[in-house]
């Protein structure tokens, strides 16, 4: 996936710029990136940080970027932000989304003689595409909800200019944008944390489809919100930050109510209650607390130097570097028996691996409550997903064996999403026995629509229920 950060102040923008895109760096591994707009012009600065943090490789170019409106990202994937110049005048702009539909946009925009820059893997930027999408409408407010308009997938993004900061939420408000205020600045940002720290405080949260622009004294709403909206769930479950807030819920403190009612539908007899590390140790904060069960850190996680584990594009080296990161305290393990919360199971591959140097480390059992029901589908709306394809899920693996067949149709996939089904079961142990658990036992889907605590109507599921 990626995040960003906008910041349109009276001085210079780059302390705040530099600090508050760094505040994003949980949310992608491969590129970064700042533009800013001063007495000069503009001027931006892009760099690979698969092999180091966003600071080390900034911070030596800050005073270069001389100026006071900017925008910075961290991305997964394509170089932004990128500059343009068209009939709109020059502009920089950063993207956060997922394009499905870009071999078909690329080829109806092509028509107008335009080209684009192909990225070292033979595909079009998506940010690119965007700023070319916005180019086809007369003024930025068209372009925008053009480009909302026509692609299949999400799009939020950032659009820096000598005028201000447009900022512009997907229009079914699948990622969050979040303002922030102080007396000489005003910000815009993925992550409502990354302000905190540098004098704002939280104006408010753009409402889906809302498009605004900003400079260091003013917002002013271009296009109002939509009534009807779509937030990615496993932003609270996983994805998100846990200081951050989305549509006013913490994200530590849905982590711990999913705990709670995880526990809830538990009575199962362990010793200690543990969460992997780091986004399922809240939801076993949670856990623990509701049944008063002691809670450990039987394994740690070592980070002064490891990436996130899915930054390698080679499987078997994600794999590896998953497993060498968790460091077993072996003196509470030993003859204990287990209850171990993650936040998802996506693959299962981590996780016993996880399981097994448990055992190895002499755990007596070991059993697993997943924070979120079984992953049945990949998302369309996101690229956050840590597996290349959805029959790399384990539950689809597990379904199509079932099943006897690769090619389950969607109502028969859909039967095993019904908790309360024996399909659902069959696919439960068969996950449990395929990835040696001593017991396995996912979050409900209602349950975990309750502990976020906004109207489940305005909640994405489409990765559990195939809902759309």
């Amino acid at each position: 996936m990626g995040g960003f950060f906008g910041v349109a102040a009276k001085e210079n923008c780059n302390f705040d710029l530099f600090f508050g895109t760094d505040y994003h760096s949980h949310l992608g591994t491969r590129r970064a990136g700042m533009a800013v707009y001063g007495k000069n012009g503009f001027t931006k600065s892009i760099h690979n940080i698969e092999g180091a943090p966003f600071r080390t490789k900034f911070e030596k170019e800050l005073e270069k970027l001389d100026g006071h409106y900017g925008i910075g990202c961290i991305s997964d994937f394509e170089a932004q932000p990128i500059f343009v110049r068209s009939h709109h005048g020059s502009f920089a702009i950063t993207t956060v989304g997922k394009i499905n539909n870009a071999d078909e946009i690329v080829t109806e925009v092509l028509k107008d003689r335009v080209h684009f820059f192909e990225m070292s893997n033979g595909e079009i930027n998506p940010t690119e595409l965007v700023a070319a999408l916005i180019n086809q409408k007369d003024n930025f407010i068209e372009g925008i909800k053009y480009a909302q308009d026509i692609i299949d997938g999400s799009l939020s993004l950032l659009i820096l200019s000598p005028k201000g900061i447009y900022a512009a939420r997907d229009k079914m408000g699948r990622t969050p944008i979040i303002l922030g205020k102080k007396e000489d600045a005003r910000c815009a940002c993925f992550e409502s944390f990354s302000f905190l720290n540098l004098g704002y405080e939280t104006d408010r949260e753009l409402g889906p489809g809302e498009i605004v622009v900003f400079d260091e004294n003013h917002v002013k709403t271009l296009i109002a919100p939509g009534k009807d909206m779509k937030i990615c769930t496993f932003l609270w479950v996983y994805y998100g930050y846990p200081s951050s807030v989305y549509e006013n819920v913490n994200v530590e403190e849905m982590r711990y109510n999913c705990g709670r009612l995880l526990a809830k539908r538990d009575n199962v007899d362990v010793d200690v209650v543990a969460g992997v590390p780091d986004s399922g140790t809240a939801h076993a904060v949670g856990y623990a607390n509701a049944t008063n069960m002691p809670f450990s850190r039987p394994f740690i996680k070592y980070t002064p130097t490891w990436p996130r584990s899915f930054m390698p594009t080679i499987q078997t080296k994600r794999d590896l570097i998953a497993h060498m990161k968790l460091l077993p305290v072996h003196q509470l393990i030993k003859d204990k028996k287990l209850l171990l919360i993650d936040d998802s199971i996506v693959r299962g591959t981590q996780l016993r691996e996880t399981v097994e140097f448990l055992y190895e480390s002499g755990a007596k059992e070991v059993h697993i409550r997943p924070a979120c029901p079984p992953l049945l589908f990949g998302c369309k709306y996101l690229n956050f997903s840590r597996s290349t394809s959805e029959m790399e899920l384990i539950a689809r693996v597990v379904i199509c064996e079932l099943e006897g067949t690769k090619e389950v149709p969607l109502e028969v996939i859909k039967e095993y999403a019904d908790p309360d089904s024996e399909k659902y079961q069959n696919m439960l142990e068969g996950i449990r026995k395929k990835l040696n658990f001593t017991s396995l036992r996912y979050h409900r889907l209602d349950d975990m629509l309750e502990s976020v605590g906004i109207d489940p109507s305005q909640l994405c599921t489409y990765c559990w229920n195939g809902e759309e």
